[in-house]
């Protein structure tokens, strides 16, 4: 039940936002105004996920927020276990951030036009070529003041045990000098993953590690930024873990 309440939830939030999300990308052209549609648009979405989130029965224990500041964009850096691990990162970040998201995505009309006004971007694991792109688009993002946030397994984990983090998923935080902050979701696949097509009750937790400063690291550990960051994860996941057995 608490599948189709989400899914009817979806469907309705998309089709009567059309005008919202036309009257938003009116409004973001004018220069002045285009920050504030952004924020606008984000705090919508902000709000959505939570409710769906609330549906679902999802409760949420969230540790280290402190550390993810409020003034300087960032790179996220999580493990990726559900689909409710963009909802639960999504519902909680403080200013504009873009998603990098599979190219797939686009061919959900309406989603794919709100992703796209939250500056979330479409990487091609296919053509190498075009996923440069994507990848040099969220460094001018982070330069323009936008966090971003990327899952470094390249796709869903579908077991426990995270899979190598692709190295290249750090180029922007390499080029832009911003901080990354390694993120923990500890029992997200039991929202939905372990037991499609039903969604359950049950209790994740998201914990924000200590930022990692690029500038501070030396050029072979930026090299392996990405398995520093699959380290400091694992530590909080196997920490995390007597959270959710309580």
């Amino acid at each position: 039940m608490r599948f189709f309440i989400d899914a009817i939830f979806l469907a309705s939030y998309l089709i009567l936002g059309i005008p919202v999300l036309l009257a938003l990308h009116l409004i973001g052209k004018v220069e002045k105004w285009s920050y504030k549609s952004d924020l606008i648009a984000l705090r919508l979405v902000q709000g959505a996920f939570k409710v769906m989130l609330w549906i679902a029965g999802t409760k949420v224990i969230v540790i280290g927020e402190e550390n993810v500041p409020k003034d300087q964009p960032v790179l996220y850096i999580p493990n990726h276990r559900s689909y409710f691990d963009i909802l639960l990162l999504y519902s909680r970040v403080p200013g504009l951030t873009g998603f990098v998201s599979k190219d797939s995505m686009q061919k959900f009309y309406l989603l794919r036009d709100w992703m796209k006004k939250l500056h979330c971007l479409f990487l091609n694991r296919e053509n190498p070529r075009e996923g440069l792109k994507t990848i040099l688009q969220g460094i001018e993002n982070i330069k323009n003041g936008i966090s971003m946030c990327i899952f470094p397994e390249g796709t869903r984990n579908k077991v426990d045990e995270m899979m190598p983090f692709k190295e290249g998923s750090l180029k922007m935080a390499e080029k832009t000098g911003c901080l990354v902050i390694p993120v923990a979701l500890s029992n997200t696949a039991e929202i939905f993953e372990n037991h499609i097509p039903w969604l359950r009750p049950c209790k994740v937790v998201i914990e924000y590690g200590t930022p990692i400063d690029p500038k501070t690291l030396s050029r072979q550990e930026v090299k392996h930024l990405g398995a520093m960051c699959r380290d400091k994860i694992q530590e909080m996941l196997e920490k995390n873990k007597s959270l959710i057995e309580k």
